[in-house]
């Protein structure tokens, strides 16, 4: 059974995983890891989300504003054991009803040529590819997409 928390980048589970994450992307990423790297900081990151199976975190992923209503999907990550098990879709469509809850209508992520389990990934989930953004915007090995969601103002 697999359990979703809402939680923020203080979260030693959270930390871990992507240490994970980032272990792998060097290897993937080689050379231009240090380019990436620099945008991939957690220290402030306010929006996380961590998968639970039995108490063991197995999978991750974050929000981070990027506009007014346009959110960044960031570190999304699941043990490479448990891929292929919709865990990264779960963990996706908890991220977007989270941001739909914070009022943005827009999700924006960058991935890599070089990661195409998440382009299937993003590709599967409705994202469209869009030309590549901000700091990525002249990075040959980089893919962006984006997904419209309805934003969803909660009542206080």
């Amino acid at each position: 059974m697999t359990t979703i928390i809402r939680t923020n980048s203080d979260n030693e589970d959270f930390i871990s995983l992507v240490k994970l994450l980032d272990e792998d992307l060097r290897i993937r990423d080689g050379e231009e890891h240090s380019f990436f790297a620099q945008y991939n900081t957690i220290d402030t990151i306010q929006h996380v989300v961590v998968v639970y199976q039995d108490n063991l975190a197995i999978g991750c992923g974050a929000l981070k504003a990027y506009e007014d209503d346009i959110v960044e999907i960031k570190r999304m990550f699941v043990l490479p054991n448990l891929r292929g098990n919709g865990i990264a879709s779960q963990i996706l469509s908890e991220l977007e009803n989270w941001a739909s809850e914070l009022s943005f209508r827009l999700c924006i992520l960058e991935t890599g040529i070089k990661q195409p389990e998440a382009i299937r990934l993003y590709q599967k989930n409705d994202y469209q590819l869009i030309p590549n953004y901000g700091q990525y915007r002249n990075v040959k090995s980089s893919v962006c997409f984006e997904k419209k969601i309805k934003a969803n103002t909660r009542m206080s």
